[in-house]
């Protein structure tokens, strides 16, 4: 502990002030840094960080402890000020310092928190609020409001909105992830290990045999040996049930990609199965009347239509646009009984059943599996999860101040997003990116389906309870997706009206909070476009509509994007079951399939490989993870909202024992949803 002298210690009380330096690279500094603290009834003196301990003190990391002597109580703290000056005189060069955060105890015991998350340069002067939440319309300082302003003019410079492409969600005006301001930044030990781990996917997957290998895979026994020593137990289930009916429909409610199934009340006129295709998978029921009771189930594909198939190494690859029926069997299984692979009937467009030859039915079932990875990639997480995400990150940092409840409450969920959505749109999106050059769905087509994709989203399909309902999913058995993430939602949704009840008393107080009230519209612009057909507010009357609101944007970045995003690898890894690309059309007539066919149709080694090294890098848990619940503390101070937050994470505890005891009696655990796995952001 530095004592620090601002009068006579004999008559002084004493604040033990704790000032923290940030964790990503190069947060320390040599700079001489000074704090000043600020009360409703007296200020300290301005008082620097002792020298003799001060390279140590701040290096990355680092916590220096201080006692700051004033001849009298302060009142209550309301402001720190932080400033930092070049540790030599006439000294030119900058070494930024980055602060996290400090903590003062008062000397009657109580414990004042002043979140900084900021980098300040050399000669600079920065004031940061005691963490008390406050809406704009409760402020009694002048100052304080000024500050608020001054907060947020600075904000909209730092984060400026961009146009990545016509049709598509707005993103953040940044051309790589080293221009990021360090607030947003990854950790040192985040940074570290996500580039070792790319090294490592790539290094593990791209020998020299496989690296620049164009050659077709020979047989599925080659394609196992790939990837010895990185399978996973759900990695090795797929790869040794990917062929069955079964698992196929568990894929689609249970799998990475949930999102693609409902209920068919009607057979598509385009999709024109009979009674007697599916009479055999029925066990002799009748289709019509099986429709009626709820049992019949389609996904359609038809976003796929007409899009443009990417050339991967100058040969043409090819996309489907299926449309598949299943069926609920009396023990509750989920199973496919019919696939059509174009949308347009006709006699170059079969349907394919369970009754074909095998090769015939799996080669239907692959093409089914590859339209998926384009609507799961694009549609449900690079859409759904990580833009939506960056919007609203971009609206939050712009919008609203430190100060502010709601900025508390979403600050966690956005960490590291807007890195790694930078280091997406470089590494796998761009030109010459993983993704564009190496999935059927990559090159001009990307866009064209990412816009299809955008017309499709509604504010009811991200709210779960409302997208279940909408798809007729209430009872379908085995559903353990639903399961848990209404479970979640609920949670979520508790503790958000909770701490919204906290701050805002009436619907009111929600109308005349005109920062909230620019962070909705500018969600609305950037991010919907200002299509109001998608249903999303631009302004909120009513505190029920913000909770709501609240709940889908917290839901969205971690529950639902630990769904679409942390089993990649576990159900992708093994390339037949999740195909990147496929080298030949849909086939336009039956008993021509073989073992050879399938072989030719699946991706190259090297598309392959590259598509393995991606899921395996995108699902590998960083150890700074942080999970759902967690985050909150270093934001709010109040008695209230913590022991709100603490209640919470003990729900969120206890429900992880309940999945943890389900899963011991099914024969493939569903873990993508257990509290402790559900990333608290979008952060891979």
């Amino acid at each position: 502990m530095f004592p620090c002298c601002c009068c006579s210690r004999d008559k002084s009380v004493i604040y033990k002030a704790e000032v923290f330096t940030g964790e990503m690279l190069h947060a320390g500094t040599t700079n001489s840094i000074y704090i000043h603290l600020r009360g409703t009834m007296d200020s300290s003196h301005r008082i620097c960080l002792p020298k003799s301990r001060f390279i140590g003190g701040h290096r990355r990391g680092a916590v220096i402890e201080l006692d700051v002597f004033c001849p009298s109580s302060l009142g209550h703290l309301e402001f720190v000020v932080l400033e930092s000056e070049p540790y030599l005189p006439f000294c030119f060069l900058n070494d930024d310092w980055f602060c996290s955060k400090v903590v003062v105890t008062t000397p009657e015991g109580d414990t004042v928190n002043f979140p900084c998350y900021h980098w300040i340069s050399g000669h600079e002067r920065l004031m940061f609020r005691e963490a008390t939440g406050k809406l704009i319309f409760n402020e009694t300082w002048p100052e304080a409001i000024e500050e608020r302003k001054k907060e947020l003019q600075s904000r909209q410079k730092m984060y400026r909105w961009s146009i990545y492409a016509e049709g598509l969600p707005q993103i953040m005006e940044c051309d790589s992830a080293s221009d990021l301001p360090a607030e947003v930044r990854f950790s040192f030990t985040k940074e570290l290990e996500f580039k070792f781990t790319a090294v490592e996917a790539l290094l593990s997957l791209k020998l020299e045999t496989h690296s620049t290998n164009k050659k077709q895979w020979k047989s599925l026994d080659e394609l196992s040996h790939v990837f010895n020593g990185h399978k996973t137990d759900v990695y090795e289930y797929v790869e040794n049930n990917w062929k069955e009916d079964e698992f196929f429909g568990y894929q689609l409610l249970n799998g990475i990609n949930p999102m693609m199934i409902h209920r068919c009340s009607k057979l598509p006129e385009n999709f024109p199965v009979t009674e007697d295709m599916v009479k055999a998978s029925l066990f002799g029921k009748n289709l019509e009347a099986e429709i009626q009771k709820g049992n019949i189930f389609l996904v359609d594909y038809k976003r796929l239509h007409g899009v443009t198939a990417n050339v991967i190494h100058g040969k043409q690859h090819f996309l489907a646009a299926p449309l598949c029926l299943l069926y609920v069997t009396p023990e509750e299984k989920l199973i496919p009984i019919a696939i059509q692979l174009k949308q347009e009937p006709g006699e170059d467009n079969p349907i394919f059943l369970p009754t074909d030859s095998e090769y015939d039915w799996l080669l239907a079932k692959i093409f089914v599996r590859s339209a998926d990875f384009a609507e799961h990639e694009l549609n449900f997480h690079l859409l759904r999860t990580h833009l939506l995400a960056e919007v609203f990150a971009m609206s939050t940092l712009r919008n609203l101040p430190m100060v502010h409840p709601i900025y508390k409450l979403l600050i966690s969920h956005f960490r590291y997003t807007l890195q790694i959505n930078t280091l997406a749109r470089q590494a796998l999106i761009s030109e010459n990116g993983l993704f564009t050059e190496n999935a059927s769905i990559g090159g001009p087509g990307m866009v064209e389906f990412l816009k299809e994709a955008v017309a499709s989203l509604t504010y009811s399909s991200l709210c779960m309870p409302e997208d279940i309902t909408a798809r007729g999913l209430e009872s379908i058995p085995n559903f353990l997706y639903r399961e848990d993430g209404l479970r979640l939602w609920d949670i979520v949704h508790r503790f958000v009206h909770n701490v919204i009840g906290h701050y805002y008393t009436c619907d009111s107080d929600v109308q005349k909070d005109s920062e909230l009230q620019n962070w909705i519209k500018e969600i609305f612009f950037h991010g919907f476009l200002a299509e109001t057909s998608t249903g999303i507010p631009q302004s909120f009357s009513l505190m029920t509509e913000l909770v709501k609101f609240l709940t889908m944007v917290i839901f969205t970045v971690s529950v639902q994007h630990a769904a679409v995003n942390n089993g990649q690898f576990d159900f992708g890894g093994w390339m037949p079951n999740f195909p990147i690309a496929l080298q030949q059309p849909p086939p336009t007539t039956k008993g021509q399939c073989t073992e050879s066919t399938m072989l030719k149709t699946f991706p190259d080694i090297n598309t392959t490989v590259n598509g393995m090294a991606a899921l395996y890098l995108l699902s590998r848990q960083s150890t700074d993870f942080v999970a759902l619940g967690n985050g909150y503390q270093d934001h709010f101070s109040e008695k209230t909202p913590l022991e709100l937050i603490h209640e919470t994470q003990n729900v969120l505890k206890k429900y992880n024992f309940e999945i943890q005891g389900r899963n011991v009696s099914l024969p493939l655990s569903y873990t993508y949803l257990n509290p402790n796995n559900v990333e608290n952001s979008v952060a891979l």
